[in-house]
């Protein structure tokens, strides 16, 4: 009897750790993607407050940016450059773009840097 006993309790405990796993598993998949979300959300936004002045709301670019021959940021020329390469001009500005490394994160950056390869898909 004991030996079917301990036989019993493992297979018990064993599934008992497996839906623990698989609940542990869960939810951090669904906090993950819950952070993507927001994340794309504060994106949006901060390109909304930063960058849509004159690069638009789609990246084609606004009157004001067009005026000073900004790309469009959804084309393949922006679209193929590294994502460090865009998070530096993104920082340290470029031609008549200022600098943002004073007034957004590295975070930020990132986000925008995400946020503008969301673009190509809208062109």
């Amino acid at each position: 009897m004991p030996l079917r006993m301990n036989r019993d309790s493992f297979v018990c405990t064993g599934a008992i750790l497996i839906v623990l796993i698989a609940e542990i598993i869960l939810f951090s998949v669904s906090n993950a993607q819950a952070r993507v979300g927001q994340d794309s959300a504060a994106a949006k936004s901060t390109f909304q407050t930063k960058c849509a002045m004159c690069h638009g709301p789609d990246g084609a670019g606004s009157e004001v940016g067009k005026s000073m021959n900004i790309p469009d940021l959804r084309s393949p020329v922006v679209q193929k450059l590294p994502d460090a390469q865009l998070a530096q001009v993104i920082s340290d500005g470029k031609g008549g773009m200022p600098s943002f490394k004073s007034s957004l994160s590295e975070d930020q950056i990132r986000d925008l840097v995400a946020h503008i390869r969301s673009l190509r898909q809208k062109k």
